[in-house]
């Protein structure tokens, strides 16, 4: 088979891109350690009950870490735990979450804020609200029967 020298020359480029790209990623992936943020911490899906911090779930004000609060959530059966909760305008929160029974999605509508919630795993995500108002946390993620009506509020007062 006859190939012309720009077709070589393509082939060769793009056999290239395609190798230093599958390079790149296997040196990130591997050498560097990244990983999926779920894969950082566990828990035992039989005890959130009773582990800090779910044991207490709600808004809590921190000192001496690059957030001023931790919001702690846990998903369960058709509802998120706390149901509403009030946070200061322009506060950096860090929102820690988990589920005890099935998959559960974290979404807040209005923001880019979109977890899933899996048994055994924490899920962490860090923001600022920075506009005053309501916002929805709803599941995207279907878990059974009740999942229309499972949902939570977040209000950002002055």
């Amino acid at each position: 088979m006859h190939m012309h020298k720009f077709e070589k020359a393509w082939l060769i480029f793009g056999i290239g891109s395609l190798l230093v790209f599958l390079t790149v990623l296997g040196v990130s992936a591997f050498y560097l350690g990244n990983q999926p943020p779920s894969c950082l911490a566990t828990i035992d899906p039989e005890k959130v009950d009773t582990t800090a911090p779910f044991n207490e779930p709600g808004l809590k004000k921190v000192e001496g870490k690059d957030w001023d609060y931790e919001l702690v959530y846990v998903a369960s059966a058709f509802s998120y735990s706390p149901a509403e909760v009030e946070i200061p305008y322009g506060a950096k929160v860090k929102i820690i979450a988990t589920t005890k029974d099935v998959v559960h999605g974290f979404e807040v509508a209005g923001s880019n804020i979109n977890m899933m919630l899996e048994p055994g795993y924490i899920s962490e995500h860090v923001t600022t609200f920075d506009k005053t108002g309501e916002y929805l946390i709803v599941c995207n993620e279907y878990c059974g029967v009740g999942h229309h009506m499972m949902s939570s509020k977040i209000k950002v007062v002055e």
